[in-house]
């Protein structure tokens, strides 16, 4: 995969707690780690990426299991593609480099990554952006026909090996295509980034990474959830400040109070809703841009 994939940026490679990662960063300013989604790679940040970098100095990594990263083994309980396990991860990296506290944005399971590294490392984080999700615990509690309609393959990845990765092997591509097309806005590949669309699709052509990205449902419906209920049990509570962007196309608007929720997990929370589909970094970047960058400079 071409370094051309951000432009401006600088890919390496580096092992963290057993795991490979393939990281880009640029920039210069406070430290911002930008964590990518489902079915993506840190390719997604390509229209936003190089403005940030003109403010911070951006990490941007392939999580475990996507893109050119490692591929973590898979285990009865799923817990190596945890949302815990894969904090812990990128905390190690950002300590890699030189960073014992940082900021984060992240989308769809990079999201989930970063406030679950806000939870679990709270003396390492200073600000964070969640952009397109829900808490899980939260998520799951609010599958009605429905979100159960809209967000199908929360079920059908989570279901066990090797269903989904056999009937995804049928036509990998078609499939990734069909599921950019279908959260977006106008149901079109049109927001996507020809050279953010030969990432993913190239990921697609891996039946690892597939079963990669299907333990990271499979973990989401189990270790994670779990892991949302008892910090709920206990009362704790994100201290880093929080911004919320979601779309008025996308998932957490299906649930009635996407910024009430996050008010429930986070003692400080800001919101916005943009005009797009579930893909907001590349259906309307400037949005991002316009909420994100200020809100980051902050403190």
């Amino acid at each position: 995969m071409s370094n051309s994939s951000l432009p401006g940026f600088k890919q390496s490679f580096m092992d963290v707690d057993g795991i490979r990662l393939s990281v880009h960063i640029c920039g210069q300013g406070a430290p911002l780690l930008l964590l990518h989604g489902f079915p993506q790679t840190h390719a997604a940040w390509r229209k936003i990426a190089p403005d940030f970098s003109q403010h911070f100095t951006c990490v941007v990594p392939d999580l475990p299991g996507y893109g050119e990263s490692g591929i973590p083994p898979s285990v009865p309980d799923h817990r190596l593609y945890s949302k815990r396990h894969i904090a812990k991860n990128m905390v190690g990296l950002m300590q890699k480099l030189g960073y014992a506290v940082f900021s984060v944005l992240g989308h769809d399971r990079g999201a989930r990554v970063t406030y679950r590294m806000a939870l679990d490392h709270p003396e390492r984080i200073h600000r964070i952006g969640i952009i397109e999700v829900i808490p899980t615990a939260d998520m799951w509690a609010r599958f009605n026909a429905q979100m159960a309609m809209k967000a199908y393959h929360w079920t059908f990845l989570a279901q066990p090996y090797p269903l989904p990765e056999n009937m995804i092997a049928a036509d990998p591509i078609a499939y990734l295509d069909w599921t950019l097309k279908s959260w977006t806005k106008g149901n079109s590949l049109e927001a996507i980034d020809p050279v953010s669309l030969k990432s993913y699709r190239k990921q697609f052509r891996e039946p690892e990474r597939i079963h990669a990205m299907c333990e990271d449902y499979r973990a989401g419906a189990a270790i994670d959830c779990q892991l949302d209920e008892e910090d709920r049990a206990k009362g704790h509570k994100i201290a880093a400040p929080l911004f919320f962007i979601w779309a008025n196309n996308g998932f957490p608007a299906q649930t009635g109070d996407p910024l009430g929720l996050w008010r429930n997990w986070a003692d400080q929370v800001e919101g916005q809703a943009i005009d797009c589909g579930h893909f907001a970094p590349e259906e309307n970047p400037q949005a991002i841009l316009k909420y994100l960058i200020p809100f980051f400079k902050k403190g």
